[in-house]
């Protein structure tokens, strides 16, 4: 049986994307491996022990084309319109919330909101499918 462990996304930026994961979400540096080339930076919540792989390349002059094939880390919370309001209030610029139905009822209510390097991360309001 298969254990997902981590999600890993290249970061232009390491302190801007530090600081967004932090205040976004409360991610804390789990691991920090440097390389003569690069680094891997795993970040970590106290409530799951799945970890966000920041790739760090020292060499690269501009920021990443995400491309169309990426589509979204997600993230669920307790109260999505007090952090809509939390994120707007610390500058990270949120979308609009949406309630995203299913057959007449709420499958999902959440927002968008884009990390540093325009990575895409789903806010998702705790229940139902997403408990």
């Amino acid at each position: 049986m298969a254990k997902p462990v981590h999600s890993m996304i290249r970061v232009f930026d390491e302190a801007k994307s530090l600081d967004f994961y932090a205040r976004a979400f409360g991610l804390k540096v789990a691991d920090y491996l440097k390389f003569a080339d690069f680094a891997l930076i795993y970040l970590r919540h106290p409530s799951s022990p799945f970890e966000v792989e920041l790739t760090v390349n020292f060499d690269r002059k501009e920021p990443y084309s995400l491309g169309d094939g990426y589509g979204h880390l997600a993230v669920v919370v307790d109260d999505v319109d007090a952090e809509h309001v939390r994120f707007a209030r610390e500058d990270l610029a949120p979308g609009p919330l949406r309630d995203f139905k299913h057959d007449g009822r709420t499958l999902a209510r959440f927002f968008f909101v884009s990390d540093p390097d325009g990575y895409k991360i789903e806010v998702i309001q705790r229940g139902g499918r997403f408990g």
